[in-house]
Formats: C-alpha cells, sequence, structure tokens
C-alpha cells in the first residue's frame, strides 16, 4: 500500500507541473548546465520565495542538453558553460528559435588530484600531454611511481569541451588533440569529485566551487616561465588563473515576461550575491 500511495503522489506532482507548465505565464522550466545547476536551484528557491505564485525548475544533464532543450523548445531557459555552437545555431534556426546569449558568472576550472598526490604544480603544456595520455606516470612529474588515471566529464558537457579546447588544443582551431582513450568519462562534477577523493592516482577537472578539503587543487601556470596561479575568485577576476570562462544563460530571443523577471533577478545584486555564494565570479558588481 505504501508503494502504491508513492506511486500516486508522484503521479500527482507530475501532474500539478504538468498543470503549471501549460498555463506558461507561471512556470519556467531551466535545464543544462552541471556546472550551473546548483546555482541555478539556488536563484530559482531564493525567487520563488520572494515570487510564490512563479513555480521554476531547474534540472542538469550538460550544457549540450540544455541547449537541444531550448532548440526543441522543451526548456525556457538553457544553462551552459560554453558557448553555442554554429551547428547549433543553425538547427535552431530551422526550427524557429532564435538563441539570446546571457553572460551571468564567471568560473575557474580546477584541476584536481587527491590530497596523498605529492605533485601540486602544473602547466599547461604538462596538463595537455597528461589528458591526452602522453604521460602516463606521476613520477614523470615528481610524484610516486604509479599509473596516471584521467577522469573527464562526458562529451555533452560544457566543462569537457572548454577543457578539449583551452587545455589540450591550447586555443587553436588547426588542432585535432583528444582526451586519450583510457580516461573515464564520468556524469558529472560531483562523480570526479568523489573519485578523486578516493584514488590517489586520479586527476580530474571541475568548476571551482566543487572543490573540498578531499581533493586538493593543482596550481597552475601557463608556461615554465609563469607565475603558477591557484583557482580562486580573486585570481579569476584579475585574469591571472588561466583556466577559466564565461557562464551563460540562452534564451529564445530577448528574454520577456517571467523569463526576464528571472534573468534580471540572476544579474540583480540579490543574485549575484548568490553567485558569489556558490563559489563563482560575479559579472555585475
Amino acid at each position: 500500500m505504501k508503494k502504491l500511495h508513492t506511486i500516486s503522489t508522484i503521479l500527482l506532482l507530475i501532474f500539478a507541473v504538468s498543470v503549471f507548465a501549460g498555463s506558461g505565464k507561471n512556470f519556467v522550466q531551466i535545464k543544462g548546465s552541471d556546472t550551473m545547476v546548483n546555482l541555478g536551484q539556488a536563484w530559482a528557491e531564493k525567487y520563488m520565495e520572494l515570487n510564490p505564485t512563479d513555480f521554476i525548475s531547474v534540472t542538469g544533464g550538460g550544457s549540450g542538453t540544455g541547449l537541444s532543450a531550448l532548440i526543441s523548445a522543451t526548456c525556457d531557459i538553457a544553462m551552459s558553460s560554453r558557448n553555442i555552437k554554429p551547428k547549433e545555431i543553425e538547427l535552431a534556426g530551422k526550427k524557429g528559435i532564435k538563441p539570446f546569449e546571457i553572460k551571468v558568472a564567471l568560473d575557474g576550472l580546477a584541476v584536481v588530484v587527491n590530497p596523498k598526490n605529492p605533485v601540486s604544480k602544473l602547466t599547461l603544456g604538462q596538463l595537455a600531454d597528461i589528458f591526452t595520455g602522453k604521460t602516463t606516470n606521476w613520477k614523470q612529474l615528481g610524484g610516486q611511481d604509479g599509473k596516471i588515471v584521467i577522469l573527464s566529464r562526458e562529451v555533452n558537457s560544457g566543462t569537457h569541451v572548454y577543457f578539449k579546447e583551452h587545455v589540450l588544443r591550447k586555443n587553436d582551431p588547426a588542432s585535432t588533440a583528444e582526451f586519450a582513450p583510457s580516461a573515464l568519462m564520468l556524469s558529472s562534477s560531483q562523480a570526479i569529485a568523489d573519485e578523486v577523493a578516493g584514488n590517489p592516482d586520479a586527476i580530474g577537472y571541475y568548476g571551482m566551487g566543487y572543490i573540498s578539503s578531499k581533493q586538493k587543487a593543482i596550481l597552475v601556470a601557463k608556461d615554465p616561465n609563469s607565475e603558477f596561479i591557484a583557482p580562486k575568485i580573486d585570481n579569476v577576476i584579475s585574469g591571472k588563473y588561466p583556466i577559466s570562462r564565461p557562464l551563460l544563460l540562452y534564451t529564445n530571443g530577448e528574454p520577456a515576461g517571467l523569463v526576464k523577471k528571472i534573468v534580471d533577478f540572476a544579474l540583480s545584486k540579490e543574485g549575484q550575491d548568490i553567485v558569489l555564494k556558490t563559489d563563482f565570479v560575479p559579472v555585475v558588481k
């Protein structure tokens, strides 16, 4: 009976959300970047606290998933940790969707290892060699003898795309560098954090908001002659940290109605304070 009651409750909730969504005026669906999902949920919770007649649903799945949902008109706002691709813009146009980009925060991508790993500093070149599989053992980098375990986000993740383009391919459009075939593609930043916490030979990357005492953030330098910089908010603001990026919202055309109210809230002082509290960097002071 308990099981039947639970199923009935779930179905009722789904029906209620469907009715809400059908009304259009008071329901907004936000979907996309896993890096941004905690930020999006924090915005939604505070916004709904201030506007109890409005309802916002926030889910992750990756930047590509969010943009696909926007293009297919199954969400109102897409969260993305990368810029929309030309082929996505083309597909959107064919479906009558006009993606409109709003920069809402900045993020530094942290490269992390297990706290037991003695390696604490790496250049962008060394990182590229690790993640493409050219460097395979920690002793090659001054660490202990152990095969490097490469962790990456899945290919539909904006974090994956950004890291590949800016670290592996070194911002060279002609480069075809790819992650090593041995790289483990994980479904979320939290999955990478958990694996690094339990594996002394693992290395991964994610938004710096996920850093905890269970992982050690690597100091990164542009090259051997440059300063090694920690992934911290001040270093992202100053531009000193070499692996940083904008966090974006995409809407169908310029925001209007409830969508505009939500975007305006994200860019308000209160919304940008939430950006800071979730370990990202505000774009509006």
